[in-house]
C-alpha cells in the first residue's frame, strides 16, 4: 500500500479555479442526493491537487475552496449540532500512520495510553436523538455545525431502534448505509418503478434517506460509532459518564441499548496498547474487507481515553486525536466503450464489457464481467454510459450499474447477438444464460483441453494442435472418444511417432483410473467446478447414483441450492451419451473411500463433513469434521502438490476443503507468502499449521 496517494496536478490558476468549482459541485451533488460526476477516488485526488496548489500559491486561494471544510463546504443544514460532526484527516500507509501518531504524542507530551481501531464505514453520517429512550429526530452531518432533518426516514432502518433499552436522553452517532443485499433489492425495486438503477450502495442510501415521496420501500442499515449527552439531560450521571468514559466502553454501552455496532462483524473495533498492534489490526480489517456485506473505505484510529482526546483537541475541520487510514478504492467510474460476446467451452455465450482503462484496487482494468444478456437488461446499460466498476479483493471486475445522471443523450443500445459468435449457428435463449445450440461441439477443442487438464483427467502429451488433428481426421468428437483411439489411428497422424503414440496411450490408460470427482469435473457441468465436483462425488459415491439423483436429491449436496440443482440435473441428462461412452471405455466411475448411501437415505445436516450423508464414515480420520483452508506456497512433503491435489488430500483425511477463511474455519495450512488469509485467520483465532505440520497430521493419506 503506497504512502503517497496520487493527486490531480493543476498547472495554473485557471486549472485551479476550474478544479475548485468541480470539487464544490461534486460535493454538493454527493451530499445532496448521493449523485456526483466523480467517484470517491477521483474526488479525493482532485482535492489533494487543490491543496497542493494552494500550498504552493497561498495568494491564489479561493474562498470557495473545499480544503479545510467539512463536506468540502458544499452543504449546509438547519438543525445545529450540539457538538460539531467533523471530518477526519487521512493517512495512506503504515509510514504516514506512524508519523501522525508521533505528532499526536508530541502534542500530548507522552505516549497515547490506549488506541481504538475500528472500520471506517462507507455510508452517510447521522445523529439520532433519543428522548427518554424514544427516537425523535434524525439529522445528517451537513456542514459539520448543522445538518438536515431527515426524521421522515425514521422507521425502516435496521440497527437503529425506535426505543433504547433504557429510558435515556442521548444522541447516538453513526453511519446509515445499504448492505449488499439491501442494495440489490433497492435496485430491483427502482428498476420495476422507472427502469433505472442506483449507482452504488452509498449513493442509494444517501438519496433514499433524503427522499420524502417514496413510491416504493428500500431498507437501510445503521452502525453506531459514538454517543454523547443531549440537552437538557447534560448534568445527569449518564451524561458525565459519556464525557469521561473510554470510547471502547461507550461502544459497548451503545450495543447494550439495542443499536447496531460493528462488534458482531469480522471487523469489530478493538483496543490496542501500541502502534504495532494498531497496524496489525489495520491489516486484518483490510484483509476482511472483500468478504463484508457492507462497504468500508478505511480504518479509523483514535485515542480510546477521553482524557487523551480532550488534551489533543480539534482543528477547524477534524479532531487531532483521530485519523482515517484510507484503503485503495474498490469501485471507480469509467466509460463502457463496447460489449464483446464470447462462446465458452460448454457453449454458453457470455458478454464482456470493454472499458476505458481505469486504475482499480492496484491494477489497471480494461474489461469487466457482465454475466449475461438478462443482466445487461436488468441494469439498463447502454454503450457510452458512465458505469461503476467494482472489484473486491481478488474478484474479477464487474460492471455494477450505469451512472444515469451522467448520461448525455449520445448513449446507444447494446446489440445482442443473433447467432453464435463462434460458429454462426442458432442461439438457445430459453434460459438467462444463452447458449449455442451446438453446445460443447461449438468449442470442442476447448472442452477437450479442459477435460484433459491436470486438475481433471491429467492426460499428459495431449496438446491443442494434436486435438485439432484428431477432430479434422474425424477420430474424435468429444473427450470420451480419446479412450477408443487405436495405436494405428494415432500413428497415421502427421508427426506422430511410435514413442509419442505409446506415451499418449499410456497416459490415456492412467486417466481411466482417476477418481469420480475428477471425471465429473472433466464433464464441465455448468454450475460446478473442482470443489463442487468433489462434493458431488463424495456425496453420491458412484456415477450411477449421481445420474439417478433428481433435483431434490441434488440439493442435499452442500452448496447446491434450489436454483442450481435443476440445472445440474438437466445438464447431466444432456451429457448422458458422453457418460455412456466413458463407461463403455472403462473409465472409473466411483469415488475411493466412499460408500454409497442406500436409496432414500436422509441428507447430512448443514456443515457435516464430506461423506456424512452417503454412509462414508469419517470417524477416526485426522481431519474429521474440520473445514480446512490452504494458502501460500507449499513446502516439504507437500511441495509438488497442486491446490486441487491438496484439496483432495484434505477430503481423503475426512475434512472439507474451503477457499476462504471464516469463523467456521477449523485449520489454515499456511505456506510461504500466505498473505491476507493468514492475517484473517490470526484475527479470528483460527488454528494455523505449516505445510510440514499438516503433512505429519495427514501422513497416512498422502
Amino acid at each position: 500500500m503506497s504512502d503517497q496517494p496520487p493527486i490531480t496536478i493543476l498547472a495554473d490558476q485557471a486549472a485551479y479555479a476550474e478544479a475548485v468549482q468541480l470539487a464544490v459541485d461534486a460535493a454538493a451533488a454527493y451530499y445532496a442526493d448521493g449523485t456526483s460526476p466523480l467517484d470517491d477516488d477521483a474526488y479525493d485526488r482532485l482535492v489533494r491537487g487543490i491543496a497542493a496548489y494552494e500550498e504552493a500559491h497561498p495568494g491564489d486561494v479561493l474562498p470557495a475552496s473545499p480544503t479545510g471544510k467539512v463536506a468540502g463546504g458544499a452543504v449546509t443544514g438547519d438543525v445545529p449540532h450540539i457538538v460539531p460532526m467533523l471530518s477526519l484527516d487521512n493517512v495512506f500507509g503504515a509510514e504516514q500512520l506512524a508519523e501522525w501518531a508521533a505528532s499526536l504524542e508530541r502534542r500530548l507530551g507522552r505516549p497515547v495510553a490506549k488506541w481504538s481501531v475500528e472500520p471506517k464505514l462507507d455510508g452517510l453520517a447521522v445523529a439520532a436523538r433519543y428522548r427518554h429512550g424514544r427516537l425523535v429526530q434524525l439529522i445528517t452531518r451537513g456542514d459539520g455545525t448543522a445538518g438536515e432533518d431527515v426524521s421522515h426516514a425514521i422507521g425502516p432502518i435496521d440497527g437503529l431502534p425506535a426505543r433504547l433499552a433504557e429510558p435515556v436522553t442521548v444522541e447516538l452517532r453513526g453511519e446509515v448505509m445499504m448492505t449488499t443485499e439491501q442494495f440489490e433489492a433497492a435496485c430491483a425495486r427502482r428498476r420495476a418503478h422507472d427502469g433505472t438503477t442506483f449507482a452504488n450502495p452509498r449513493s442509494a442510501a444517501a438519496g433514499w434517506l433524503r427522499t420524502r415521496e417514496r413510491p416504493y420501500v428500500c431498507e437501510l442499515t445503521f452502525f453506531g460509532y459514538g454517543a454523547l449527552p443531549l440537552p437538557p439531560d447534560e448534568s445527569t450521571e449518564l451524561a458525565a459518564w459519556l464525557r469521561e468514559a473510554p470510547h471502547s466502553e461507550i461502544m459497548r454501552w451503545v450495543a447494550r441499548q439495542g443499536a447496531q455496532t460493528t462488534a458482531a462483524t469480522p471487523v469489530a473495533g478493538i483496543v490496542a496498547d501500541d502502534l504495532e498492534q494498531v497496524q496489525a489490526r489495520v491489516e486484518q480489517i483490510a484483509a476482511a474487507r472483500a468478504g463484508l456485506s457492507f462497504g468500508i473505505d478505511g480504518i479509523v484510529v483514535k485515542c480510546d481515553l477521553a482524557a487523551d482526546q480532550a488534551q489533543a483537541g480539534f482543528s477547524s475541520r477534524a479532531p487531532r486525536w483521530a485519523v482515517a487510514y484510507k484503503l485503495p478504492p474498490t469501485e471507480k467510474i469509467t466509460k463502457l466503450l463496447a460489449v464483446e460476446w464470447n462462446t465458452g467451452r460448454t457453449g454458453v455465450i457470455a458478454p464482456r464489457a470493454v472499458l476505458e482503462p481505469v486504475e482499480l484496487d492496484g491494477s489497471v482494468v480494461g474489461y469487466a464481467t457482465l454475466h449475461n444478456a438478462a443482466d445487461i437488461t436488468r441494469r439498463g446499460l447502454m454503450l457510452g454510459d458512465s458505469v461503476v466498476v467494482y472489484k473486491a479483493g481478488d474478484v474479477i471486475p464487474r460492471v455494477e450499474a450505469p451512472v444515469v445522471h451522467l448520461r448525455t443523450g449520445e448513449e446507444r443500445p447494446i446489440e445482442f447477438p443473433k447467432v453464435c459468435p463462434v460458429c454462426g449457428d442458432a442461439i438457445d435463449t430459453s434460459q438467462e444464460r444463452w447458449r449455442c445450440v451446438r453446445g460443447r461441439a461449438c468449442r470442442a477443442i476447448a472442452s477437450i483441453l479442459y477435460a484433459a487438464g491436470r486438475d481433471q483427467l491429467d492426460i499428459e502429451g495431449l496438446a491443442e494442435n494434436r486435438i485439432q488433428q484428431m477432430l479434422d481426421a474425424g477420430l474424435i468428437t468429444d473427450f470420451a472418444d480419446l479412450f477408443s483411439l487405436t495405436r494405428e489411428q494415432l500413428l497415421d497422424l502427421e508427426r506422430m511417432g511410435e514413442v509419442s503414440t505409446d506415451n499418449l496411450l499410456a497416459a490415456l490408460e492412467r486417466a481411466k483410473t482417476r477418481p469420480l470427482s475428477r471425471v465429473f469435473c472433466a464433464l464441465g457441468v455448468r454450475g460446478t467446478g473442482r470443489s463442487m465436483s468433489r462434493r458431488i462425488a463424495r456425496h453420491f459415491g458412484t456415477m450411477d447414483a449421481v445420474r439417478a439423483a433428481d433435483a431434490e436429491a441434488m440439493q442435499q449436496v452442500e452448496g447446491i441450492g434450489p436454483e442450481k440443482a435443476p440445472v445440474v440435473v438437466a445438464e447431466l441428462a444432456e451429457l448422458s451419451d458422453l457418460i455412456d461412452k466413458l463407461v463403455k471405455a472403462g473409465v472409473n466411475m466411483t469415488e475411493p473411500g466412499v460408500t454409497p448411501a442406500p436409496p432414500g437415505a436422509p441428507a447430512a445436516p448443514p456443515g457435516a463433513p464430506p461423506g456424512a450423508s452417503t454412509g462414508a464414515s469419517t470417524d477416526g480420520l485426522p481431519l474429521a469434521g474440520m473445514s480446512v483452508v490452504v494458502t501460500g506456497s507449499m513446502t516439504g512433503p507437500l511441495e509438488s502438490l497442486t491446490r486441487t491435489e491438496m484439496n483432495e488430500l484434505i477430503e481423503r483425511a475426512g475434512g472439507r476443503a474451503s477457499s476462504s477463511v471464516s469463523a467456521k474455519t477449523s485449520l489454515l495450512v499456511a505456506g510461504e507468502k500466505a498473505g491476507s488469509k493468514r492475517t484473517k485467520a490470526e484475527s479470528l483465532g483460527v488454528r494455523i499449521a505449516t505445510p510440514e505440520e499438516f503433512a505429519a497430521l495427514v501422513a497416512p493419506h498422502l
